[in-house]
């Protein structure tokens, strides 16, 4: 190949692991003698030689959510523009052993390096264990002393939605959490709290969901009946989907009698009746992020990886208002 192309093995070798050093016409003359030969790589032979299977484990929660659904695609993108391929281990549990066994899974099937995308409130002795050998980077979960966490600031994620209500006028903001094994949930409800208190107002009972719209509706029909509530803060716009069709339902007006904020901007929650107003998460940057910050430490490259940041962002739509006058 590297003679039909007029190129030494090296430059071969550094185009079909895309790197950034080959000229145009260079790389373009040896696709042109990959296509002539029918070149295919064989990565048996590659892990062989190189000890690498380009292969990533992802660990993650058996969910039909939208927004994880949004991480596991991009990390599966983003790997494949590297030549990476993803095996995925699904859970439906996310007590220690369950975890445990599928990090141990996915190593036993060659996997170089695992993305553990489940809310881990606490961290695993046996990951972090495994996470010494194997490169572990963990996203919406606790850190383990051998891996690396990239993680949105959920905290910061409830003041955006709960001071945007405040500032509208409204006396107090409710909260709709999300179930309270998931770390995300948590963070969220702390971060609704302490803003409220900050404000010196007072804190109302937290409801509580599990992520589905069907727990939005129900808690909807018991916020809907709620004297003085006027402003609610939904932990997911799906949650958000179930509170509204409660509200219309009720007779509650949204927003003139209930303003609304929730958390995601999934596709969906432009197109509500009334749209949401909501805290967009960058999902699709952060499992890019996590195949690459996975893929420079698998490299062993002694330059430094580049600063980035995963900031939330308050989507103001049709949802919220100031408070009804009396």
């Amino acid at each position: 190949m590297a003679s039909i192309a007029g190129v030494s093995p090296q430059t071969v070798s550094r185009v079909l692991n895309s790197h950034h050093s080959v000229k145009p016409a260079t790389r373009e003359r040896v696709q042109e003698a990959i296509d002539q030969l029918g070149y295919h790589r064989n990565y048996a032979a590659r892990s062989l030689s190189t000890g690498r299977t380009q292969i990533i484990g992802l660990v993650m929660f058996n969910t039909d959510s939208y927004a994880r659904s949004i991480v596991v695609s991009s990390i599966e993108l983003a790997a494949a523009a590297l030549d990476h391929s993803v095996i995925t281990s699904p859970i439906s549990a996310m007590d220690d052993q369950t975890i445990e066994a599928a990090v141990q899974s996915l190593v036993d099937r060659g996997a170089d390096g695992i993305i553990l995308a489940v809310p881990m409130i606490d961290s695993s002795p046996v990951v972090s264990k495994i996470g010494n050998t194997t490169p572990i980077v963990t996203l919406d979960g606790s850190r383990t002393e051998s891996s690396e966490l990239l993680v949105i600031d959920q905290a910061l994620v409830a003041e955006l939605a709960t001071q945007h209500l405040l500032d509208l006028g409204h006396q107090t903001v409710w909260h709709l959490a999300g179930p309270q094994n998931w770390i995300e949930a948590i963070d969220r409800s702390q971060g609704w709290r302490s803003t409220l208190e900050r404000a010196g107002k007072s804190v109302p009972p937290e409801l509580k969901g599990d992520w589905s719209p069907e727990s939005g509706y129900a808690n909807g029909l018991i916020a809907a009946q709620t004297p003085g509530l006027t402003a609610i803060f939904v932990s997911s716009d799906e949650m958000a989907f179930g509170v509204i069709r409660a509200m219309h339902e009720s007779g509650r007006r949204i927003p003139e009698d209930v303003s609304i904020v929730s958390v995601d901007n999934i596709p969906l929650a432009e197109f509500s009746s009334p749209s949401l107003t909501t805290v967009a998460q960058p999902f699709k940057k952060i499992g890019q992020l996590a195949v690459q910050r996975l893929r420079h430490r698998l490299a062993n490259s002694q330059e430094p990886f580049p600063p980035f940041a995963l900031l939330p962002e308050l989507i103001i739509r049709s949802s919220t208002a100031a408070p009804p006058s009396k």
